[in-house]
């Protein structure tokens, strides 16, 4: 290797680096911000939210690469412009091909340990945070009573309390409504004043109330008696109540193993294989039926036409005879509504295996395509920089964000049109690149000769070219004679 090769991937790998850090924060404060009302008051533990977040940082890596590849070639390539040292390798005969060849070589690497990282790493991390995401979402929220508020999280109890003072533990006019269900149990509970008391194993919550009452309905077991209601007086009075159900707790983790997102590319062609044998019975099913209930004769109608005279008749109807018409008619439409009330959840069923069969194969095409992303970025950021010839953040991170929006958007839109069966999954899902990759050829070729694209006083002589051809123009007019 050259010292002009060590020069540039040095150059190249410090701002690599920073950007990709940070594109990475900015990804995974968007799940935050869109998943922050599921995660807030459910008494998460600090451990449970750092493993939420790693494994959703390694599932957003393969998102951020490419974004940090453009941004930091940008950042790299418009640095040697703006210090003129891309002049002088050009001005010694090294062409811009030849200089980008050893960036070219690392953005090869980059690839391939991105494809590696989604085929091993990104089942496993989508696995992780999908199933902790899912136990989440689903967990209750923590035990947390607000004055004037109806507390009705645990079951079959509902707890309100008027007035709750700063040591969150002591409460004022405290109601507790019993509903569950059987004979001789608490219905009702009124006390003037209390206390909040969480056991050391953080299972049951004691209310420890004083000065109140109790009330409870009991039913005879005559059918017409009315049942008796008990009002019993307390001094001091403890309630439990188990905290279990609002306890955090996971799921197993092989329920979501099936997935698409959980399964490398070997996994995913016998889903896609299986899924496509499964397709193929519904269709030989479906067939059979068809073909046995409904035969269809190929030559039959041809010879019996030949045999007959031609009708006169210009619709089926006619053809029948009046006396029959009625009775072939309901038997028709009887024989066609047994025949959709059986095939309908076939062909329901048929659907949703060849979407499941869609999905699978977005997301084998999936693992290419943003690993391919790299290298095409790399081809349009590269070319950019040296145009650009401004280094810092400013000026690239502008130009960074317009492209990586170019390609996000015809990524998500050819995604989404490749999940409904409008694109294939090949031509949808790499529509972002096939989208790109010209523009990185028309750059590219733009840079290698000295295009002056992005240069503010080209676009002010072509501006005053302009303002001089117009002027001209006035003057011949008003030189013409009038008539």
């Amino acid at each position: 290797m050259k010292k002009l090769d060590k020069l540039i991937i040095k150059t190249f790998l410090g701002p690599f680096i920073a950007t990709f850090f940070v594109t990475l924060f900015v990804l995974v404060m968007q799940f935050l911000w869109k998943y922050i009302e599921d995660l807030v008051g459910k008494g998460l533990d600090t451990g449970t939210i750092v493993q939420l977040l790693t494994y959703t940082s390694a599932s957003l890596v393969p998102l951020a690469l490419p974004l940090a590849v453009l941004l930091s070639s940008i950042m790299t390539f418009g640095n040697l412009g703006e210090s003129f040292e891309l002049v002088a390798l050009k001005s010694s005969g090294i062409s811009l091909l030849r200089f980008i060849r050893p960036l070219l070589f690392v953005c090869t690497i980059i690839a391939i340990l991105a494809f590696l990282f989604a085929n091993y790493v990104i089942p496993l991390a989508n696995l992780q945070s999908k199933s902790l995401l899912y136990d989440i979402t689903n967990a209750k929220p923590a035990f947390n009573i607000k004055p004037g508020v109806f507390y009705s999280d645990i079951p079959n109890y509902t707890i309100k309390v008027a007035q709750k003072e700063k040591d969150n533990q002591t409460i004022h006019q405290v109601m507790i409504f019993d509903k569950s269900s059987g004979s001789g149990g608490d219905k009702l509970i009124l006390a003037e004043k209390g206390t909040m008391v969480l056991s050391k194993d953080k299972r049951f919550l004691y209310f420890v109330l004083n000065d109140g009452w109790r009330y409870e309905e009991r039913n005879n077991r005559g059918y017409n008696a009315p049942g008796d209601m008990i009002r019993m007086g307390f001094k001091q009075y403890k309630k439990a109540f188990d905290m279990s159900t609002l306890a955090f707790s996971r799921l197993d983790m092989g329920l979501f193993a099936s997935n698409q997102q959980m399964q490398n590319i070997r996994q995913l062609d016998k889903s896609i294989d299986s899924i496509q044998k499964e397709i193929s019975a519904y269709s030989r099913t479906v067939n059979a039926y068809v073909t046995t209930r409904y035969p269809f004769y190929k030559w039959k109608d041809t010879g019996w036409a030949a045999t007959v005279p031609p009708l006169k008749a210009t619709t089926f109807e006619e053809v029948i005879p009046e006396k029959s018409r009625r009775y072939i008619l309901e038997r028709a439409e009887q024989t066609i509504r047994e025949t959709q009330s059986t095939l309908e959840p076939t062909a329901k069923e048929f659907q949703d295996k060849f979407n499941l069969m869609l999905l699978h194969k977005v997301e084998w095409q999936r693992k290419f395509t943003l690993a391919v992303a790299c290298i095409v970025m790399f081809l349009i950021g590269a070319p950019l920089g040296s145009i650009i010839r401004k280094g810092g953040l400013g000026t690239p991170l502008v130009f960074a964000v317009v492209f990586f929006v170019i390609f996000n958007i015809f990524f998500m839109v050819g995604e989404k049109m490749a999940r409904s069966d409008v694109m294939t999954t090949w031509s949808g899902m790499w529509l972002s690149n096939i989208v790109l990759l010209p523009i990185a050829a028309f750059l590219i070729y733009k840079a290698m000769n000295d295009s002056q694209l992005f240069n503010k006083e080209f676009y002010f002589r072509i501006l005053q070219l302009i303002k001089k051809f117009y002027q001209q123009l006035k003057k011949q007019k008003e030189k013409l004679p009038t008539t």
